[in-house]
């Protein structure tokens, strides 16, 4: 429990501090980093997730109807979150508009900081739960590959919360509280679900229908990660190789690791 709470923590906070360090984020370093994340966390949630969900004792419709759940679930929250959780940087300002006094404008944008984080939180949160009581699971059910899929994600995701936060604060200082409160998501989700399962609230057939939730939304992220890598579906072969990659690490994870 100890590590996983470490590495839900650390992960995104010295990921989103590297800000102080990269401050250009759009280099193809950090794209092709996307690409490696996206295909990790696909071929994970493909080749381990999702059979080890089809084998629990509970009615495999049930499973079915919350993975489509977590996939639209991750899509409205991208209405808000404008895809920052895959990596996705929107740094654009409009000047054209002078109507709006400056004290209105910050006010919109704290507030719009402030929608951007709770919605990132909802789904690290729900991250978090995905790592409670894997025993549930299985015991073929390898909670250090979801912990690496999680963790991969997760840091581009943090870094991409920095450099949108900071443009749109006009201060990284300004945008390190949101870092914080977002490192602290994961943990607490795991911490939460965890004790919920300790006290018998959240049962085990919950607890099974979280992680296909979960399922879910990594179905949305990594697609879109491997989606957007390509736009117009011109074929790249440096990001191919990458993404080939990245599924033959997670396929050595799932059966030679």
């Amino acid at each position: 429990m100890t590590l996983k709470l470490l590495v839900l923590f650390f992960t995104p906070l010295l990921s989103g501090l590297l800000i102080y360090l990269v401050p250009k984020s759009r280099s193809t370093n950090f794209k092709l980093l996307l690409v490696f994340a996206g295909a990790y966390l696909f071929a994970i949630t493909v080749i381990h997730i999702l059979p080890e969900l089809y084998h629990q004792p509970i009615g495999k419709e049930w499973i079915g109807l919350f993975v489509l759940a977590g996939f639209f679930l991750q899509q409205l929250l991208e209405y808000f979150t404008s895809g920052v959780e895959h990596g996705h940087i929107h740094t654009h300002d409009h000047h054209h508009d002078h109507s709006h006094h400056h004290s209105h404008d910050q006010t919109q944008k704290s507030v719009s900081a402030i929608v951007l984080l709770v919605a990132l939180c909802i789904h690290a949160f729900l991250e978090g739960g995905m790592l409670a009581e894997p025993s549930y699971m299985g015991q073929h059910y390898d909670i250090n590959a979801i912990l690496l899929g999680i963790a991969l994600h997760r840091a581009p995701a943090a870094f991409a919360l920095m450099t949108v936060l900071a443009f749109q604060l006009g201060s990284r200082q300004k945008a390190l509280p949101y870092l914080i409160g977002f490192s602290f998501a994961a943990p607490i989700g795991l911490l939460i679900s965890s004790s919920l399962a300790d006290a018998h609230i959240l049962t085990e057939e919950g607890l099974i229908l979280l992680y296909a939730l979960v399922c879910g939304n990594f179905l949305h992220i990594s697609t879109t990660i491997v989606f957007e890598s390509s736009p117009d579906h011109r074929f790249n072969a440096k990001k191919m190789a990458v993404a080939v990659f990245g599924a033959l690490v997670a396929v050595a994870v799932e059966y030679i690791v």
